[in-house]
């Protein structure tokens, strides 16, 4: 279950010592160190190492005070807690708390390592070929997340067994709208969790966005339980896409969202109902999109392959927003969706099976009455 407050945490990482250790105190020490180094092992993929075992002792520092954990590295995974192991660790890693948060959660730029220290208390032997502890590996798992980097959208949704590449090839296209707003504390909400009736199934699209957008809270809703599905600034919700009060329920407690992504039931209704209710709550500069449009064409899903301008489809209703980036322009007052999205659309993009709405003030004006091209 996602931490209530760690948005708090995310938006002291991008300011000075002084705020962060201010939150620090708030948060709890203790309990913030963990929640940074439970991130750090979701970011470590540890499943690659399955041999690799060593004990890593965080120590960090916060005035005069030191907060250590130990992460247990073994048979691919890595524990936090009291089973994480007794005695001498085989490696210390020293560091300011503040300096931790920036670099778990802080804007790429100011992610830094400049108190960091690396104790090695390992007796594994080296020999003449080879330079290095075997437990170099984990720790450079672990620390890897502290760095900056780019993260390729393709290969974490194969990684965590998201269908946005591979069944389709939505990834490249996310990366072209997504890549401007990776820095930013995010809320990201998504339709759709996955897994069908299984609770503990699904959500590889939630932890896709959790490693991408290293700033953002993730949540998700389903028509199925999956309260088993989750992790740290991953959160999931139970209800219906298409129920107004639902999503009400759910923004009240993430907060409005910077950006929606319906993967939710894809029936045309579903689809236009949520776009209804959920853009008006976006916020400013936010993105919507919708997935697998290919059903606004099938009678199952209530689309038509003949009424392809039907509002009543999602594709229909999506070209009726296309009308409304330029709702300035029409001769006549606009009316229905023009009229009620026009202000707030900004652009409208279409791909195979994708689209993408921006939110934003669209009230630039037409050209002046004067204007020669407007005589006639």
């Amino acid at each position: 279950m996602i931490e209530d407050d760690v948005g708090e945490l995310i938006a002291a990482a991008g300011g000075t010592d002084e705020t962060i250790e201010g939150v620090l105190r708030a948060f709890g020490p203790e309990r913030a160190v963990r929640l940074l180094l439970e991130e750090l092992v979701h970011r470590a993929d540890l499943e690659d190492l399955p041999h690799a075992r060593a004990v890593v002792r965080f120590a960090c520092h916060l005035g005069e005070r030191t907060v250590e954990h130990r992460i247990r590295v073994e048979k691919g995974s890595g524990s936090l807690g009291a089973d994480a192991g007794a005695g001498e660790p085989d490696v210390t890693v020293r560091c300011a708390a503040a300096e931790l948060v920036r670099a778990v959660f802080g804007p790429t730029g100011a992610r830094t390592s400049a108190t960091r220290r690396v104790e090695w208390h390992t007796t594994d032997p080296i020999g003449p070929h080879n330079e290095v502890p075997r437990t170099a590996f984990v720790v450079q798992r672990l620390l890897r997340g502290t760095a900056p980097g780019r993260e390729d959208l393709a290969e974490l949704a194969l990684r965590f067994g998201s269908d946005k590449w591979g069944l389709h090839f939505y990834t490249p296209l996310y990366e072209r709208h997504f890549a401007p707003l990776r820095d930013r504390p995010l809320t990201v909400l998504e339709l759709g969790v996955g897994g069908f009736d299984d609770p503990r199934a699904g959500g590889g699209s939630l932890q896709l966005w959790r490693r991408y957008f290293h700033r953002a809270l993730i949540a998700g809703i389903d028509i199925a339980e999956k309260t088993a599905v989750g992790g740290a600034r991953v959160r999931t919700f139970r209800g219906s896409q298409a129920d107004p009060d639902f999503l009400d329920a759910v923004l009240e407690e993430t907060g409005p969202p910077d950006i929606v992504i319906d993967d939710g039931s894809h029936r045309c209704a579903d689809v236009i109902a949520s776009l209804r209710h959920l853009f008006p709550r976006l916020r400013p500069g936010g993105l919507y999109l919708v997935e697998d449009l290919q059903t606004s064409y099938w009678p199952r899903y209530g689309g038509s392959s003949e009424s392809l301008s039907s509002p009543a489809t999602s594709m229909g209703f999506l070209k009726e927003l296309a009308d409304a980036v330029n709702h300035e322009e029409l001769n006549v007052p606009p009316s229905g969706t023009v009229a009620d999205f026009g202000p707030h659309v900004v652009g409208v993009h279409f791909y195979h099976n994708l689209g993408v709405i921006e939110k934003g003030v669209n009230q630039e004006g037409t050209l002046p009455p004067w204007h020669p091209a407007r005589s006639g």
